[in-house]
């Protein structure tokens, strides 16, 4: 025992117990941290199970990376406060973890911001998704910003100083990002106005295709032949825009001509036929059907056929269509009606006209 307490006043005297305590500390936090963790996110998890607010566990964690790196930086501080740093290293150390304080809550706040709690919260409220994804990136933009606000004090400069700068900057930079500002507040107008959505097939006068991404600058939009087109705001706000994807249901009209000397009970009985077809036919809009034996053309008799589809999807409208068509096809078939084959008659002049 008294060897021990002798080791043990050496070692005091020699001005290692501090650097030892701080070690410790150090490495206990360094292994322990992702049990610590663990213990905290499950502490919360039975908290948020308990909560009538129904909080899904998904909100905290966002905060996993952060929390375990701000363990080892506590670490790291409780250390360097055991040991005996001179005065003014000590102060730059307790800058520095302020500093890494406000950029690991930053940190924290831009995953939460992007958490899938914060969209479901979004849907519900009824927001689009173009909106949702808007206000995310501005809450991200806002956070970065009063990060570095924060961490420019903390470093001892003059923020006052630097704002009134930026005031009487601020023509000549509102000047020179004029376009970009425009682009920004026509994003603000599409989203307000819900013109559109991420995926709908739109066209203007320049471009058609599907919405890819709607940002604070443009518009990517993904044409038909999978060429990707950036259309910037101000620009698309502008426009005239045809939302093809929110049309109630798809027009069909066209003119099915028949042979002339088709008898009138043909086309009589072909008219009824084909219009019973069309109310039947499941993929067709009941509340406008036309088959009306039109006019005498040139070389046919013209049957106008004019109806909806129910559904606005292309691909589904080609295969309703297609299918009425054969249908129609059947019909004249099964009534020996031929349709009429466009012809020209040519007059040959003999060398013995006038």
């Amino acid at each position: 025992m008294m060897k021990i307490a002798e080791g043990w006043i050496a070692f005091t005297e020699a001005g290692l117990l501090r650097p030892a305590a701080a070690l410790l500390v150090f490495l206990l936090l360094l292994l322990f941290r992702n049990s610590l963790t663990r213990l905290i996110f499950s502490l919360v998890s039975k908290l948020a199970a308990r909560s009538k607010a129904g909080i899904d566990i998904s909100f905290f964690m966002a905060l996993e990376n952060p929390l375990k790196n701000f363990i080892l930086l506590l670490g790291i501080y409780i250390a360097a406060t055991i040991l005996p740093l001179p005065s003014p290293w000590q102060l730059y150390f307790t800058v520095l973890f302020r500093i890494l304080i406000v950029i690991f809550v930053a940190w924290a706040l831009y995953n939460l911001a992007e958490s899938p709690m914060i969209r479901s919260i979004g849907r519900r409220v009824g927001f689009d998704t173009l909106l949702i994804d808007f206000l995310i990136k501005a809450i991200k933009a806002v956070i970065a910003a009063l990060a570095v606000i924060i961490v420019v004090q903390q470093l001892g400069y003059d923020i006052n100083g630097f704002i009134a700068g930026l005031g009487l900057g601020g023509l000549a930079v509102a000047l020179a990002a004029k376009d970009a500002l425009a682009n920004i507040f026509a994003g603000i107008v599409i989203i307000a106005d819900k013109p559109f959505s991420v995926g709908d097939w739109i066209a203007t006068s320049e471009v058609e295709g599907t919405v890819e991404q709607v940002s604070f600058r443009s518009t990517k939009i993904r044409t038909f032949a999978q060429a990707l087109v950036t259309v910037p705001n101000a620009v698309l706000a502008n426009e005239a825009v045809t939302n093809w994807s929110r049309m109630g249901r798809r027009r069909v009209s066209f003119t099915l001509k028949v042979a002339l000397g088709t008898s009138r009970e043909k086309v009589k009985s072909s008219v009824e036929q084909i219009r019973e077809m069309l109310q039947k036919e499941t993929s067709v809009h009941p509340e406008t059907i036309l088959v009306n034996f039109e006019e005498f053309g040139e070389s046919s008799l013209e049957i106008m056929i004019y109806f909806f589809t129910k559904t606005t999807a292309y691909a589904e409208y080609l295969t309703a269509r297609e299918a009425i068509n054969l249908k129609i096809l059947e019909i004249l078939e099964d009534g020996s009606v031929e349709l009429a084959i466009p012809a020209q008659k040519i007059h040959l002049a003999s060398p013995n006209d006038g």
